[in-house]
Formats: C-alpha cells, structure tokens, sequence
C-alpha cells in the first residue's frame, strides 16, 4: 500500500506550476528591461516617505468621484463599473505609463439596504489577475451578508497593462514598486470613498498574495480602522523573489548587465543582494500596526511553495492582536478550494469592527 503525503503533493503542484510557468520560454521573464533607473531611485525615496513620523498619524487620502456606468442589476442587487484618475501625485505620474493612469473599479453591492447598515471589502489583485471575475466570484456569496465588493483594475494590469509588458511579466523593478504604491494610494481613496461619500457602516480590504501584501500595506497606512485580509501572501516581496518560486521567472542576468554599466565586476550573488535591499522596501513588518489590529485575519496555507510558513509568522508577531489561519493545502490549490475560508475571514474581521454612527 502506497502513502501519499498529501502536504508534499501540494507543494510539488506548486513547484510544477512555477516550472511551467517561470522557467518555460512561453512569456519573458520578470524584469526583462533592468531595474529601473532613475525611476527606481525616485521610488526608493518615496516609499520611505510613507511611514508618519507621529505615532498614528497617516496622511489624508485624496478624494475622488469616479463616473460609474450600471452592466447589469437585478431585483436584489447591481454591478456598476467606474473610473477615475489615479490619485498618484504628479511626479508618480510621470513615471507610469499612460495607460495606467486611469483606474478602473468594479462595484457589486446590494439593492434596498440603507449604506450605513452595509459593509464593503475592497479586493486587490494577486500577481496575474488582469480581470474582475475571479475576485467578484469571491465576493458575490456576501451579498446575502449585506457585504458589497468593490474590485479595484491594478496599474499594470488589465487595460492598465502597457503595451510593451506581456501578461504580468513587470519590465522593470521600479514597476513593481510603482504598482504597489499606485495601489496603496488608489485603494485609500476608495475607501474614503466608501466611508464619506457612500456612508458605509464598515469597510475592508482585501487580496490574495501580491494582493495580500498590498492589502496588509492599506491596512497599515490608512487613517480609520479596517479590516483587513492578506490570504496566502508574505510580509514582504523578498520572499516572494529573492525564496520563492518566482525567482525562477526573474531576468537575474539582465538585471546584472544593467548594473555592470556602472559596477563592471557585479556578480549574480551581488545582483540578489541588490534586489533583498530595495525589495526590503516592501517588508509590511516595517509599517505601522493597524488601527484595530483585531480586525486583521491572515489565512495561510500549510504546504505553500511560494510563501514559507516562517514569512506569515512574522508579520502576525509585528501586528500583535492579528490571528492566523490555515488552510491545508499549497499556493495553487488553496487559490482554487479555500475560497470559503477567505470569505469566513471577511465577515469574521468586519465583525470585528465597530458601526460609524449613522446620519442623522
């Protein structure tokens, strides 16, 4: 009779798509185009000008008005879809392309329910998902919860894709950096958004692995308590690089030849380096707790080839108060099966929360 670990099969799916997908020649690697330039440098800066120098203090969200358009509503309930400029400033702007200038949101929320007696969870993209449909798949079930979703289209992704990326396949560092912080911006507008002008009662926010750790990012910064839901993400995208799976579908080698211009005797090991300090930019360890830390829910997998047990371990010590759950399975199993845990999760933290006061 043969035994079956069933844990080390998960793992092995994920390696045996990480294979296929980052080390087969079906798209280019990460990073094709080099780290950046002067881009990366100004981004360098300004990540580090996120954090408050007060204990608690946060800087406001920029407020928005998206123009919604309705695809379809029915006696119980409504999908609109909406846009708006990205509320990036100006020298952030300038470094996006133009096609991610514009942000773009799906909105699925309850018919006949006064706001304030409603929740909504904003939902972030996970590396490669360029549409709505998964993550309104996720979300819709909580219509009966009176939870509406809202998806937010990332930077670089989707119509927000530029023309010379293939698929998610970043060209350059600086774009990855670029993304995370276009999100952070964009998904606290959202939320101001929701809170101020929509009147909702609660509010969250959302995403699984690259998604999580922007959603952790929110979380921190922004300046009201929310829930929020990392599932299968690390505290930072050294894991998700420098450890993991995705640093089989890195351009190490143009990332050296790039660095060799100025340091001619650049190594492979030095360029990895490199990449651990500016991704270090990244570690959610390094941000501030969140303002209800109770309300923050980690849902990890038990065999995940992406994402090491000891990475979600430290973030839940940074955030004391946070809870931990696992799922039994790997990064791509649990993707596809455990969507009922992440959606447990989602009420779980909004309940977690206090109700704004209702208007008068």
């Amino acid at each position: 009779m043969v035994t079956i670990n069933i844990g080390m099969l998960h793992y092995v799916i994920d390696h045996i798509y990480g294979a296929f997908m980052h080390r087969t020649k079906i798209s280019p690697p990460f990073f094709s185009r080099g780290w950046g330039g002067s881009k990366l440098e100004l981004l360098e800066r300004m990540i580090k000008d996120l954090f408050p120098e007060v204990e608690g203090q946060n800087w406001p969200p920029s407020l928005i008005q998206p123009a919604w358009r309705t695809v379809w509503e029915t006696r119980n309930a409504c999908l609109r879809e909406g846009v708006f400029r990205t509320t990036c400033d100006e020298q952030l702007i300038s470094a996006m392309p133009p096609e991610s200038h514009t942000a773009r949101v799906a909105f699925l929320a309850p018919k006949h329910v006064p706001p304030h007696k409603m929740a909504c969870v904003v939902h972030l993209a996970g590396t490669g998902d360029h549409s709505f449909d998964r993550r309104l798949h996720l979300g819709g079930p909580l219509l009966k919860e009176n939870i509406a979703t809202m998806v937010l289209e990332s930077p670089f992704y989707g119509r927000r894709r530029p023309m010379m990326q293939h698929g998610s396949k970043l060209l350059c560092v600086s774009d990855l950096l670029l993304l995370g912080r276009a999100t952070i911006d964009e998904t606290r507008s959202l939320l101001h958004w929701l809170d101020y002008e929509e009147g909702y009662g609660k509010m969250g926010v959302c995403g699984l692995s690259m998604g999580g750790v922007h959603a952790a990012m929110v979380g921190s910064l922004h300046p009201t308590p929310v829930a929020t839901l990392p599932f299968l993400s690390p505290h930072s995208a050294v894991v998700a690089f420098c450890e993991g799976i995705l640093r089989y579908g890195t351009a190490w080698e143009a990332l050296r030849e790039d660095l060799a211009v100025q340091k001619p005797a650049m190594t492979l090991e030095d360029v990895r380096e490199r990449m651990r300090n500016v991704l270090s930019l990244t570690d959610v360890t390094r941000f501030p707790i969140p303002k209800n830390p109770n309300a923050v829910i980690f849902v990890a997998a038990t065999d995940d080839g992406y994402i090491p047990k000891h990475s979600v371990l430290e973030l839940q010590k940074a955030w004391p108060g946070s809870e931990v759950r696992w799922v039994t399975g790997g990064h791509v199993s649990s993707f596809l099966l455990h969507n009922d845990e992440f959606r447990r999760a989602i009420v779980d933290g909004l309940d977690r929360l206090e109700w704004k006061e209702p208007p008068f």
